[in-house]
C-alpha cells in the first residue's frame, strides 16, 4: 500500500487505504467523556474495550487484517517506521514549533517533542511530522495550535505516545496510545493501543479527504462541550439538603434555622441556574450559527436540556 516511501504513497487520501475515513482508531481500547466525534470510530476487534460517558460517537469494528480500517493503518504506521524521511529540518528537545510557519515537507525529531505556541502551515502540503526517528519519542503538546492548511493533508507520526491538552490540531495522528483533553482536533486519531478522549472534539477526514465542518464550528462545539461537562461537574458536587424535623422538640428552633438557610441556598441555586441555562443556550446559539441549525445538538444540548431547571 505505501510503494515503499511513505510520504509519496499517503499524501493522498487513497494511501491510507480503508483507514481513511475513520475519525478515530484504536486497538485495545476507547474511552470519551464528555466528547464529540464526527467521523466513524473503529475497532480492531469486539474484544476492544469502548467507554463512553456523556459522549456522541459512532462505533464499529474493522477488523485487523489487510483491507480493513485498523489493519491498513497497521500497515501505514510500519510502513512509516521503515521509511522514515530524508527530512527536510530537524527539531530538538529545546523545539515547540511556536510562531513557525512551515511550508510542505518532513520534519523530524529524533527524540521526544513538547509542543506549544501557534505552528502556521503554509501552502497545501503535505507536511509530515515525524517524531522518535531516532528510535524513542513522545509528543506532548500544550496549548498548542495548528493554523492553516489542510487537516486531512499533514501527517503527525509518533514512535510512542501522543498527548495534547487545550490544543487545537489540524492532520492525522498516528502513536502508541493517544489522549486528548479539552482539545479539538481537525483530522483523525489512530492509535496501535488506545485513544482516550476528555472534553475534547473531533471532526475525522472523509475518505475522500477534507473536514465535514469547518474550524470555526469545531470551536464552538467545543465551548459547548466544556461548559455542559462543567455544569455536570458542578452538579455532581453540590450537597444534598439537610434533613429537618427528625429531631425532638428541643431542636425545634434549630430546625427552623436550618429551614431558612435552605430556603436562601434554594434561591441562590435557581439564579445560579437561571444563569448557567441562559450562557448554555447562548452557547448553542453559537453552535447554530457557526455549524448549520443541523448540528446544534451533538456537542451536549440533549445533556443539557436535560438539566434544566425551571425559570
Amino acid at each position: 500500500m505505501l510503494a515503499g516511501v511513505w510520504p509519496i504513497a499517503a499524501q493522498a487520501a487513497g494511501g491510507l487505504g480503508a483507514a481513511a475515513g475513520f475519525a478515530v482508531l484504536a486497538g485495545t481500547a476507547v474511552t470519551c467523556t464528555d466528547g464529540n466525534v464526527i467521523g466513524p470510530v473503529g475497532l480492531a476487534s469486539s474484544s476492544t474495550v469502548v467507554t463512553s460517558t456523556r459522549c456522541n460517537m459512532q462505533t464499529q469494528v474493522t477488523g485487523a487484517t489487510p483491507n480493513t480500517g485498523y489493519g491498513d493503518f497497521q500497515t501505514t504506521y510500519t510502513g512509516i517506521a521503515n521509511n522514515l524521511g530524508p527530512c527536510n529540518r530537524t527539531f530538538g528537545a529545546a523545539d515547540t514549533l511556536a510562531g513557525l510557519s512551515l511550508a510542505a515537507g518532513t520534519y523530524c525529531f529524533p527524540a521526544a517533542a513538547t509542543l506549544t505556541g501557534t505552528l502556521t502551515l503554509t501552502g497545501s502540503g503535505p507536511w509530515f511530522f515525524e517524531i522518535g526517528t531516532g528510535g524513542t519519542g513522545a509528543l506532548t503538546a500544550t496549548s498548542f495550535t495548528v493554523v492553516g492548511g489542510d487537516p486531512c493533508n499533514a501527517f503527525w507520526w509518533v514512535r510512542q505516545d501522543a498527548t495534547a491538552t487545550t490544543s487545537a490540531l489540524q492532520g492525522t495522528i498516528m502513536a502508541g496510545s493517544i489522549t486528548l483533553t479539552d482539545t479539538v482536533l481537525a483530522g483523525r486519531a489512530w492509535a496501535n493501543v488506545s485513544v482516550t478522549m476528555t472534553r475534547t472534539n473531533i471532526a475525522g477526514c472523509t475518505a475522500a479527504g477534507g473536514v465535514p465542518v469547518t474550524t470555526k464550528c469545531l470551536s464552538a462545539r467545543q465551548a459547548l462541550t466544556e461548559a455542559v461537562a462543567q455544569d455536570v461537574t458542578e452538579d455532581a458536587g453540590e450537597p444534598a439538603p439537610a434533613k429537618t424535623g427528625e429531631n425532638d422538640s428541643s431542636d425545634k428552633s434549630n430546625d427552623e434555622g436550618q429551614a431558612e438557610k435552605d430556603a436562601k441556598a434554594s434561591d441562590a441555586d435557581k439564579k445560579e441556574d437561571k444563569a448557567e441555562n441562559a450562557h448554555l443556550r447562548s452557547l448553542q446559539k453559537a453552535v447554530r450559527k457557526a455549524c448549520g441549525s443541523d448540528q446544534e445538538g451533538d456537542s451536549g444540548q440533549e445533556q443539557s436540556s436535560n438539566q434544566e431547571k425551571d425559570d
